[in-house]
């Protein structure tokens, strides 16, 4: 469940980035958007795998494949987005 829940946050702030691209520069902006999320998104999926390790007691082993979800899937809908709009 926890799962989901960080892949809906993902989701979600990859639609916030695109309502700023475009709100700041119309539709052309939010291809460039899409490629700003990428950073934000891989650090707060970093967190999410630091605070999986540290709070609930998993190893980086086991960490790992679910930072590569978690990262992977709005990543690609992000990638997505610039692909049909650059």
């Amino acid at each position: 469940m926890h799962t989901i829940i960080v892949l809906a946050i993902g989701f979600g702030l990859l639609g916030a980035c695109a309502l700023a691209g475009y709100l700041l520069g119309g539709v052309s902006a939010i291809a460039t958007a899409a490629l700003v999320f990428l950073p934000l998104w891989f650090i707060g999926a970093g967190i999410n795998m630091v605070l999986g390790v540290k709070k609930a007691g998993y190893s980086v082993a086991e960490e790992a494949p679910m930072f590569l979800l978690v990262f992977a899937v709005p990543a690609a809908a992000a990638l997505v987005v610039w692909w049909m709009l650059r």
